[in-house]
């Protein structure tokens, strides 16, 4: 059973997160996710207006760059969200786009030694463990959260592409973000090597929620609006990538991806699109009756 979401890209101006994420909650969406892209809207302060905003749907942020982040401040936001808003928000790191890192000088030698440091100690911190740790790159001493979450509350997920990132997210993560340049087979290769870095650590057979995006164009103009984004993303010949047309397609597109082993799939609309609260009615009233309900 998969949980169907869309995206608010943040090419969009913050002041119409409003519009689309009350829409998204009102017409029966499971999931709105959001992105902490350089240099447009942060993570945390547009999920928490989102969450503030809605009452029901879960908004996933994917993802924080963690050499921006102290890991007790991504903690301590966390924690703070996973109790304001108990069972709804989703959020995921990553080691960040390394232009954009480097322009703000935040950018390391070993990103892949970064993100498993901070996965580890962020896991521990909102599980209410007290952390000492002296990393390469992460260093607490006696650090304990006064707040942390009440109950479960979905892990931390980590974004990644490659196979060492993708048997690390299994290693070290409670979940995988898969980019939009992944098709089915990319689904079922990451599935592989995230249980992979889960058997490596010991880590049982428990659940890892994969999620994946999926470029999704819809409307009359919607075959030219795709293959216009594969070609600029230089993702066009990747086979099976994307979605045009109308809600059956777009349904198909994702059992697809579930049949591959995505837990959620996201929607991500083209840079392009002229109407983002429609896409969203769509993804809601349209594409969701058709896919299975999640679990």
């Amino acid at each position: 059973m998969t949980s169907l979401g869309a995206v608010f890209r943040p090419q969009l101006a913050p002041e119409r997160l409003r519009s689309v994420a009350r829409l998204a909650d009102d017409a029966g969406l499971d999931e709105l996710w959001l992105w902490e892209d350089c240099f447009r809207e942060g993570g945390i302060s547009t999920a928490a207006a989102a969450l503030a905003w809605t009452e029901r749907v879960r908004v996933g942020v994917g993802l924080l760059p963690v050499p921006l982040r102290n890991v007790a401040i991504t903690a301590m936001e966390a924690a703070s969200l996973h109790r304001m808003f108990p069972g709804r928000a989703i959020l995921g790191v990553g080691h960040g786009v390394q232009d954009w890192m480097g322009q703000v000088g935040a950018r390391v030698e070993s990103p892949l030694t970064l993100l498993r440091e901070h996965l580890l100690a962020l896991r521990a911190l909102l599980g209410g463990e007290r952390v000492t740790v002296d990393g390469r790159y992460v260093k607490l001493d006696d650090v304990a959260l006064d707040w942390p979450p009440e109950g479960a509350h979905g892990g931390v997920l980590a974004g990644a592409t490659g196979p060492r990132s993708l048997r690390l997210t299994g290693e070290a993560a409670d979940g995988t973000i898969l980019t939009a340049s992944t098709n089915a087979e990319g689904v079922r290769r990451a599935r592989q090597l995230v249980e992979e870095g889960r058997a490596a650590a010991g880590r049982g057979t428990g659940p890892h929620h994969v999620v994946v995006y999926l470029l999704t164009a819809t409307g009359p103009d919607a075959a030219a609006r795709l293959r216009a984004e594969l070609t600029a993303e230089g993702d066009d010949a990747v086979p099976d990538l994307g979605v045009a047309g109308d809600a059956g397609a777009v349904a198909k597109a994702v059992e697809r991806l579930a049949e591959a082993g995505a837990d959620s799939v996201v929607l991500q609309p083209t840079a392009d699109e002229p109407d983002p609260e429609g896409f969203v009615r769509f993804a809601a009233e349209e594409v969701r009756p058709l896919v299975p309900m999640p679990r």
